[in-house]
């Protein structure tokens, strides 16, 4: 059969596999038309949409971990329910629901919803939202794990905050190093064998992955010290502040997963702010590093800061290992700073703000594990004795947060 993409106004239209694309009328008050596809023979996950008083500005698009658009919808009545069903294979997958006015789906003008479950199991939900929303979410197999090496073999059997809870037993026990001790694993492996493959210090807020860099650092030669401006030296980002955990405390303060080499210019714009993306701009940086107001629709108002594209997965996966490894400690961690408090939510299972949980699953989305990260956490490993489970298993978020 010819593989063809259907159009059509007032339609979901998607892809079963890699051989037929089909559509489904959906102004039938919530009643879909059966697949011309037939038996789905992988994992079958029924989206509710729930629409509020103003239907038409809602659409949605679901993609794969290769940002193809699989399914699609728009062009909704208003305060209507429809279902729709996907056929997806195991993998990991983003939806994104957009409100063309932006206040979302709920709760200004209607309560609107948006749910997608497998067996009656909700996998993400929402409809608070400003312009769009993304959420992430991972089909497995019915034991809901991927296969496990031998360092991760107690998680096997556990999904959600139990699989966390597994998690944080096996990678809690580090031999944190101090933090002088930092500057010994960027010397030695946080180099640029990926971009320029120069050797240089591989400084996440300058490094420029489409061409060359604005200025490198050598290693131990460019270590801070004082600097006046981008370029002077190198130092070590918190990228989870430390102000949030309370200062200079160990084992957090020297947790080589979330500290990363950094120009020290741009690490002190950055500051406690929270990670974000920006609206309005008031600091960029060489390499295109942003401070500035939060976007409209992010769910959160005050100043945050955006690394490039190349790098959000790498910070948002640095978060994921902060919220897992100190479970036990960071529900405590709340009401340290104002920014601490913007971003968790004071407990030791979700552990984020809804608003930032969306973002850090849509950046670990949008930049899956690199190499680099790869070859960082195998070292990060040898360094201090554990691992970023999320590196290893980026599977993990979605089977964590995305249910």
């Amino acid at each position: 059969m010819m593989n063809k993409l259907l159009a059509v106004t007032g339609m979901i239209v998607g892809l079963w596999g890699s051989a037929v694309v089909w559509a489904a009328d959906v102004s039938l008050q919530g009643q879909m038309a059966e697949s011309s596809a037939g038996a789905c023979p992988d994992t079958v996950a029924r989206l509710t949409l729930v629409t509020d008083d103003y239907g038409s500005e809602t659409s949605w698009q679901l993609t794969d971990s290769n940002f193809q658009t699989l399914y699609s919808g728009a062009n909704y009545s208003d305060n209507t329910v429809y279902t729709e069903d996907f056929c997806l294979a195991n993998g990991s997958y983003s939806f994104t629901i957009f409100d063309t006015y932006g206040d979302g789906i709920c709760c200004q003008y209607g309560q609107g919803s948006y749910a997608i479950s497998v067996d009656g199991k909700a996998l993400v939900s929402g409809g608070s939202f400003g312009n769009s929303e993304t959420a992430g979410f991972t089909i497995e197999d019915s034991d809901g794990l991927p296969d496990l090496s031998e360092y991760y073999k107690d998680a096997e059997g556990t999904t959600g905050y139990a699989l966390k809870t597994a998690l944080y037993n096996i990678i809690k026990d580090h031999s944190s190093q101090g933090y002088s001790a930092l500057w010994s694993f960027y010397r030695e492996q946080e180099l640029d064998s990926y971009f320029e493959n120069d050797g240089s210090i591989l400084d996440i807020y300058s490094e420029n992955p489409e061409g060359s860099d604005p200025y490198v650092f050598a290693r131990s030669t460019d270590q801070c010290g004082s600097y006046n401006s981008e370029g002077d030296c190198y130092n070590r980002e918190h990228s989870f502040p430390r102000s949030w955990f309370g200062g200079a405390r160990e084992p957090m303060n020297s947790d080589i997963h979330h500290i990363f080499a950094t120009d020290g210019y741009v690490n002190a714009k950055r500051g406690s702010y929270p990670y974000g993306e920006v609206g309005v701009t008031t600091y960029i940086s060489s390499n295109g590093s942003k401070l500035g107001a939060a976007a409209s629709g992010l769910g959160y108002t005050g100043t945050v800061f955006e690394p490039i594209d190349e790098f959000k997965g790498d910070v948002a996966r640095a978060y994921f290992y902060m919220a897992t490894r100190y479970q036990n400690v960071i529900a405590g961690w709340e009401n340290n700073t104002t920014y601490s408090d913007a971003v968790l939510n004071g407990s030791s299972n979700q552990v984020f703000e809804p608003w930032f949980l969306n973002l850090l699953l849509a950046w670990h989305q949008q930049d899956p594990v690199s190499q680099k990260e790869k070859d960082r956490n195998e070292a990060a490993y040898g360094f201090q004795g554990n691992r970023n489970p999320f590196v290893d298993y980026p599977e993990f978020a979605g089977l964590i947060w995305g249910k």
